[in-house]
């Protein structure tokens, strides 16, 4: 169910599109939704709908096994008035899971728990017991039996003190949920269709409701304000630290590490405060992370130190750093930055789009793009490759235990031969040969006991 304003979010974006670890409320739960091999997931859409739908088709892969298929509630009247929409979209044959939008963390196997809890003939409810359940459906039971859900707003001050409460996820048959979403009624305090109302439909038809309880709140926790949307992002964050330091992972400090995508760490791996991880990303053993760093969509091998303040983001080509290299502090590495083994990329150096093989330095304030550099190369601090003439790419090739000196001008496409210099200050427009000296500079001109021009009074 993804069809609500989230008027308290004060954002045009809907709120199932609202950020939780970089990845839109909702695409967390169809995620979810693909692990337990669903065979279609509907997204019920109302508001914002043309902009969900489009933010879905372009996120989900259209590979994925599970089909994703949209349905609209225009009006919204409520959550049984929603599942109305997508009746026909359900297989008779098939067993309904209804999760909401903007609950984003419930996982796999407590859902596979549900599923297995209605067993295909049972209405199976997903329930736990909150310290305050203010706002929530409370669950009715005789005996162990569950009887009813009593909205918050419709609840007694009897039924308002019982605290195991509804999450808004259940499991049923569609069999059985089609003619009961055809009786619902609006007459409650909301003027709204209750998809909590199935529940005493199914007692009286003899149908057994059951109730699967969890202790863990994180996984049924909803969104519906920016405050809530941060806490949520900490109490995550904070979990998914845990995890990484229990398998080894040293963070400096827990409470300042952010995971919006896969991390994969080696042993010993060490890890500075204020850093954010996005996309695929994987660490070898020993790699050391200074702090403040933003890294996404690379591989970094074992032994390589990543210092303060570097930027690195693969995107879709990603970015390899070999063994032992050293990166930073202020460097930043592209798509397409293929770094060997102790390779150094000092600060305020971009790579973008080029290959250094083994013991190339490029230690300062310089620009790779579109190169080709070989093993040892030393190049100088505010040197770059022109590798756009206006309309294309072009390639520079520094060829193995080259030297560039220091702001140099490598016009491409142009390759320098190796063991060749490049002298400080040339402009290098002509291919040179290996082991040659290349100097493209103005003549020095020095003018003896010249006077600067004076300012007229």
């Amino acid at each position: 169910m993804a069809a609500g304003k989230g008027t308290r979010m004060k954002s045009r974006l809907p709120k199932v599109l609202q950020r939780l670890a970089g990845v839109p409320l909702v695409q967390h739960v169809l995620a979810t939704a693909a692990r337990l091999h669903a065979r279609s997931a509907v997204v019920i859409t109302g508001h914002g709908a043309a902009q969900v739908e489009s933010a879905l088709w372009a996120a989900v892969p259209s590979s994925t096994e599970t089909a994703l298929q949209f349905v609209r509630q225009d009006p919204q009247l409520g959550t049984g008035h929603a599942l109305q929409q997508a009746v026909p979209a359900l297989a008779d044959d098939g067993l309904v899971v209804i999760l909401s939008g903007d609950v984003p963390l419930t996982q796999a196997d407590t859902l596979q728990a549900l599923i297995a809890a209605s067993g295909g003939t049972r209405l199976a409810l997903l329930t736990i017991e909150l310290a305050d359940p203010t706002g929530y459906g409370r669950i009715l039971r005789h005996g162990v039996q569950v009887q009813a859900i009593v909205e918050h707003k419709d609840a007694s001050m009897e039924e308002r003190a019982i605290r195991e409460v509804y999450s808004g996820i259940m499991a049923l048959p569609a069999r059985l949920l089609k003619p009961w979403l055809a009786r619902l009624d609006n007459h409650n305090a909301q003027g709204e269709y209750y998809l909590t109302d199935i529940v005493k439909f199914a007692v009286a038809d003899g149908v057994e409701v059951v109730a699967h309880t969890i202790e863990d709140a994180l996984q049924v926790a909803g969104i519906n304000s920016p405050v809530q949307l941060a806490e949520l992002e900490r109490s995550h964050q904070l979990r998914q630290a845990q995890a990484l330091m229990e398998q080894g992972v040293r963070l400096q400090d827990p409470a300042r590490f952010d995971l919006r995508g896969q991390l994969d760490c080696g042993q010993d791996v060490e890890i500075d405060v204020n850093c954010i991880f996005a996309g695929q990303v994987s660490l070898g053993d020993g790699v050391r992370v200074g702090a403040n760093c933003v890294i996404a969509n690379c591989t970094i091998a074992a032994g390589a130190v990543i210092h303060p303040f570097t930027h690195i983001d693969g995107e879709k080509q990603g970015v390899s750093v070999g063994e032992g290299a050293l990166i930073g502090p202020f460097a930043r590495l592209r798509p397409g930055a293929q770094l060997a083994a102790e390779v150094h990329i000092g600060n305020f150096v971009e790579v973008k789009n080029s290959t250094l093989a083994k013991g190339a330095k490029a230690n300062h304030l310089a620009y790779l793009g579109d190169a080709t550099v070989g093993e040892r190369v030393n190049y100088g601090a505010g040197s770059i490759t022109a590798n756009y003439d206006g309309a294309n790419k072009h390639r520079t090739v520094i060829e193995a235990d080259v030297h560039i000196g220091s702001n140099c001008v490598l016009i491409a496409p142009v390759t320098i031969g190796a063991g060749g210099t490049v002298g400080g200050g040339s402009t290098i427009t002509k291919s040179t040969e290996p082991g040659a000296l290349s100097v493209a500079r103005g003549k020095q001109v020095s003018i003896a006991h010249w006077a600067r021009p004076q300012k007229k009074k």
